[in-house]
C-alpha cells in the first residue's frame, strides 16, 4: 500500500484517451466495473487531486486518478 505522497504508477493505455471506469479497472485500483461505479459515485476517486463523480470523464496522458491512498498516471 502506497503511502500518501507516493509517486503514481505509470498506466499505459493503447488509446489517446480512456474512460475513468476503465481506467480504474486497467490500473488495478478496483475489481471490477461494478466497483468502479460505486467508488466514482460515493466521491472516493480523484483525477488531478479533485473529487470526479463522472465514471465516464475520459482522461488524458499525464493525468493521475488515485484511490484508497493508492494512485497511477495515464501514460502512452
Amino acid at each position: 500500500m502506497a503511502h500518501p505522497g507516493a509517486e503514481p504508477v505509470d498506466v499505459p493505455i493503447r488509446d489517446a484517451s480512456i474512460r475513468l471506469g476503465q481506467f480504474l479497472k486497467l490500473a488495478g485500483l478496483i475489481d471490477s466495473g461494478a466497483d468502479a461505479k460505486s467508488v466514482i459515485a460515493d466521491g472516493l476517486v480523484t483525477v488531478n487531486g479533485e473529487v470526479e463523480r463522472r465514471r465516464g470523464r475520459q482522461l488524458q496522458p499525464a493525468d493521475v486518478v488515485a484511490f484508497s491512498g493508492r494512485g497511477a498516471r495515464v501514460a502512452r
